[in-house]
This record gives C-alpha cells, structure tokens and sequence, in this order.
C-alpha cells in the first residue's frame, strides 16, 4: 500500500465565508470528484469550519474560555461545524470513498488552547484498512479555559508529528503563500521572518493564514513538510505532481 497522505481542505474553499452557515456545495462536489478518482491513495482529511464554525464561536467568545454565560456555546458551535462534515463525507461516499467523519470535541484534550492529548491509533488503523477519515477544527474541552477552538491547521500540525506522514498538503482559495501577487515557491522559518502574511477578511477566530503558517512552520522544524496550493490543484497533489504553490520546511 502507498504511504497516506494528509490533506487539508481550507474553511473558505468548502463553505461560502462571507455567508453565515452557507455550504460551498460546488467546491464539494469538485474536490470529491478528484479524490475519488485517487482512491488508491491513502489519505487522511482535515476541514475547516469557515461560515459554519466561526461565527458561533465568536458570538459566544469561545476562545476567551468557558463560563456560565456561554455553555451553549459548545453545543451551536459543534452541531455548526458537524453540519459541515457530514455534509463532506457524504459528498465524499457519493464517489465511492470510504469516508468516515471523526469530532475532534470526542478525540482531543487542550490546555490553554494548545492540543496536548488526541487519540490517534484508531486513525492509523481505519488509514490501514483503506477508510478515509475526515476530521475538522472544532471546540474541545480545555483544562485551563474550560473549552477552546483549535484549527484544522492544529490537528494537521499535531497528527502530522503523530502519524509522520510522508506529504502534507493543504488546499486554500488561494494558488500559495503570497507576497504581493507572487507565490513564494519555498517559505522556512528563516524565510518567513521576511514575509508579510495576511489575515483572511471574514471571521476567522483560529488566525487566517498567519495562523496556518505558524503551525506549519512548527511542524517544518520537526522536519515534515507541507505544501499550500489552490484546491483546483488537489490531484496534482494525490499524483506528487507540481502544483505551483507554497512548500513550507525546515530550513
């Protein structure tokens, strides 16, 4: 069997993040498309919450932790972002995938905001038996805030430490970390000192791009790479093909 590779499916490529809740049926459908005509390939996927995440958590500030005030909050912003992958691994079993959807909020343990404990053998044997899990950024339970949200790009950070996967990539609405109008083809943690990176214009309470890259840059120092390309790119990626975009490493 080939070695699985992970991919990351951005916020605002599977929903509309101008639009409160609005699913990016289109893109779905696109994205599902190709990967199920990779079905050979061993892959893990990680969502973003875009519209459907986002804007509940903000509302009820579940970032500044958990009080009385905002306990419902857990449920609105979990039920939001469940909506999202079911709506995926549908889309996804639709072609033939054996797509199944995990909630971080039942895996996963922070402490001030930070992942510190995920269970992950489960993923590797589902990845072994040809299952395709999908996974997303969610709230989850915090020892010091009471709940946090952590990002797609934590879960991609933290399993790909975990899981050690030979290639990471990350799809996005745009063709690669940008300065200006130009994709910078190689960003290192020596490189990325001299980039400006932007912050997306819709809600995004995990950090936009500057927060993606800071994880992967994280992750670049542990030695696993990451590639950030447009999402019409997904199978130049599944074929270890040039995609045009961003290669995140270690220096």
């Amino acid at each position: 069997m080939p070695e699985p590779l992970m991919l990351k499916l951005g916020g605002s490529v599977v929903t509309r993040k101008g639009s409160h809740g609005e699913i990016n049926g289109e893109n779905i459908a696109m994205i599902c498309r190709e990967i199920g005509g990779h079905r050979d390939v061993p892959l893990l996927i990680i969502h973003g919450a875009g519209s459907c995440g986002h804007p509940e958590a903000e509302r009820y500030r579940l970032m500044d932790g958990l009080s009385q005030e905002n306990l419902e909050g857990v449920s609105v912003t979990h039920r939001a972002v469940r909506r999202l992958n079911d709506a995926l691994v549908s889309a996804l079993r639709e072609q033939a995938v054996e797509a199944v959807g995990l909630h971080p909020l039942h895996l996963c343990y922070a402490e001030n905001g930070r992942i510190v404990a995920m269970e992950h053998r489960h993923i590797r044997e589902m990845l072994s038996r040809s299952m395709v899990p999908v996974l997303h950024g969610d709230v989850v339970m915090d020892g010091v805030r009471g709940a946090t949200i952590i990002s797609g790009d934590q879960i991609v950070a933290f399993l790909g430490r975990a899981l050690r996967f030979s290639r990471i990539g990350l799809a996005t609405d745009v063709a690669g970390v940008l300065a200006g109008e130009a994709v910078i083809p190689v960003l290192t943690p020596e490189t990325a000192m001299q980039v400006r990176i932007g912050s997306s214009l819709h809600t995004d309470v995990t950090g936009g791009m500057g927060g993606k890259i800071t994880e992967l840059l994280e992750l670049a120092r542990a030695g696993t790479c990451s590639e950030i390309f447009h999402a019409t790119q997904i199978g130049a990626f599944l074929e270890g093909r040039p995609h045009g975009g961003t290669v995140v490493k270690g220096g």
